[in-house]
C-alpha cells in the first residue's frame, strides 16, 4: 500500500478515536475495558502516550523515552495528543523516515510504523466505544486495509507475555471485517 494512502487511512482511524474519546467523562475513567488489566483511564493514558511517542518518532526523536511517558488521562489531553501525531505524520519527510520505537527495541520504515499505529487506533477506538457501551462503526475504506494489517501481526508466544499488545487470536466464522480484525488480535466482538 502506498504510504500516502496509508497516511490517509491512519488519519481516519485517529479522527474516529478522537470523536469517541470526546464522550469520555471523568466519571467514566474507572470503567472496565476489553483490555483485561486496564480501566478506561489506563487505556486513555496509554493511547495519549502512544500518540506523543509516535509523533516524536515521526520527527526523528522516537528514541527519547520521555516522549513515551504516560501521564494522567483526560479527553482534552487525548485530543491534543491526537492532533500532535496527525501533524507529525503530515510532515513531508515522514515517508522516508525510520521510526525508532523503543517498545519494540527497533526502528521501522515509515509505512510499517504507520500501520502499527493505525491498527492500534482502530482497535483502541473500538475498546473505548465498548467501554462506554457505544457502537463502533469502522469506516468502510478502513475495513480491508486494517484487516490485512491485523492478520499480519505476529502470533505465538509473544502474545502470552504480560503486557503483550494483543492477546492470542480467537476463532471467528465468516464475519464482518471489524469482527475479523478484533478476533485476529484477541478481542471478543461481543465484549460488553
Amino acid at each position: 500500500m502506498h504510504i500516502n494512502h496509508l497516511l490517509d487511512l491512519h488519519h481516519t482511524a485517529v479522527r474516529t478515536s478522537v470523536e469517541i474519546v470526546a464522550r469520555v467523562t471523568p466519571d467514566d475513567l474507572d470503567r472496565r475495558t476489553p483490555c483485561a488489566e486496564w480501566t478506561l483511564g489506563d487505556l486513555l493514558a496509554h493511547m495519549t502516550a502512544q500518540h506523543h511517542g509516535f509523533a516524536a518518532a515521526a520527527r526523528g526523536r522516537g528514541a527519547d523515552l520521555s516522549a513515551w511517558e504516560v501521564g494522567p488521562p483526560t479527553a482534552d489531553g487525548y485530543a491534543e495528543a491526537a492532533g500532535d501525531v496527525l501533524a507529525a505524520f503530515a510532515e513531508p519527510e515522514v515517508p522516508q523516515r525510520e521510526f525508532d520505537l523503543p517498545e519494540f527495541r527497533a526502528s521501522f520504515p515509515a509505512a510499517q510504523a504507520v500501520s502499527f499505529h493505525l491498527i492500534d487506533y482502530v482497535v483502541h477506538g473500538w475498546d473505548v466505544a465498548r467501554s462506554l457501551g457505544l457502537g463502533y462503526d469502522l469506516a468502510p475504506e478502513l475495513a480491508e486495509p486494517a484487516l490485512r494489517i491485523a492478520l499480519a501481526v505476529p502470533g505465538g508466544d509473544t502474545r502470552l507475555v504480560p503486557g503483550a499488545a494483543f492477546g492470542p487470536a480467537l476463532e471467528t466464522g465468516n464475519a464482518d471485517p471489524l469482527s475479523r480484525i478484533l478476533t485476529a488480535l484477541g478481542r471478543s466482538p461481543g465484549w460488553a
